[in-house]
């Protein structure tokens, strides 16, 4: 419980603050919402059954393109960090893709994929690529030599040489990189569907920008937040039950 009320306990000053604010100086703005409208908000959008259907909706994106984005990035980058010479016909192609920020290739998703969630997919899976092959090669090239020679001299095969040294090695990055792509999938998510979808929280907040409900905006951005710390969370929790040695 202490350790709960530790994590939290500057964001329920900070709101305490800002309702101060308003009822101290009598402030009334609609394009500025006190805390306790937006919790009238987001009452009035849990009774709604199409804000459950966006969430969803998000959520379905997000786990898709991330999920098909590890399962390329992982044993790519395992296997480019363990031989530097296929490396190096990968590497130049990688560092010139990085850099793009993935919102810009939207209008090129939806030239080729169309509007709806194959485009999201395609976005996502950029944005969570990157931080995973990363943070995975440079834990597989950062293998000492000497772990390679001694296990080397065992005659074990590659099979085991994989699993049992190269892939424990790289799990302490390859979570790194977890963490950090499903920060940028929920990033892209929202830019995908505030561009290129009828559905999911990023074209509620675009409907709602519209409207000019920045409560329900508001709200929205809350629930993306909520959403993305408690997937951090079951990230954080799996790091810690599979590599048990670091903990």
């Amino acid at each position: 419980m202490k350790k709960f009320i530790k994590k939290f306990i500057l964001i329920f000053l900070l709101l305490v603050i800002w309702q101060a604010v308003y009822f101290v100086f009598q402030i009334y703005n609609p394009l500025i919402p006190s805390p306790r409208e937006i919790i009238l908000a987001l009452i009035s959008l849990l009774a709604t059954p199409d804000f459950y259907f966006d969430i969803l909706a998000s959520l379905g994106r997000v786990l898709v393109g991330f999920s098909l984005a590890v399962l390329l990035a992982v044993p790519f980058g395992l296997t480019l960090g363990n031989t530097p010479k296929i490396g190096e016909y990968f590497l130049p192609l990688i560092e010139f893709l990085r850099p793009i920020p993935p919102i810009a290739w939207i209008p090129v998703s939806i030239l080729i994929f169309g509007l709806g969630n194959n485009s999201a997919y395609f976005i996502i899976f950029l944005g969570v690529f990157f931080p995973v092959f990363s943070n995975t090669y440079f834990g597989a090239a950062s293998l000492p030599q000497i772990y390679k020679n001694v296990f080397a001299s065992f005659e074990f095969s590659n099979i085991k040489y994989f699993k049992e040294v190269l892939l424990k090695f790289c799990l302490p990055y390859i979570f790194a990189g977890l963490k950090i792509g499903i920060g940028m999938a929920w990033i892209c998510v929202i830019a995908a569907e505030m561009i290129g979808a009828q559905s999911g929280l990023g074209y509620f907040i675009q409907i709602n920008r519209l409207y000019l409900r920045i409560d329900y905006m508001i709200v929205g951005m809350i629930i993306i937040g909520v959403i993305g710390y408690v997937l951090n969370s079951i990230i954080s929790g799996l790091e810690k039950k599979i590599i048990k040695w670091q903990v």
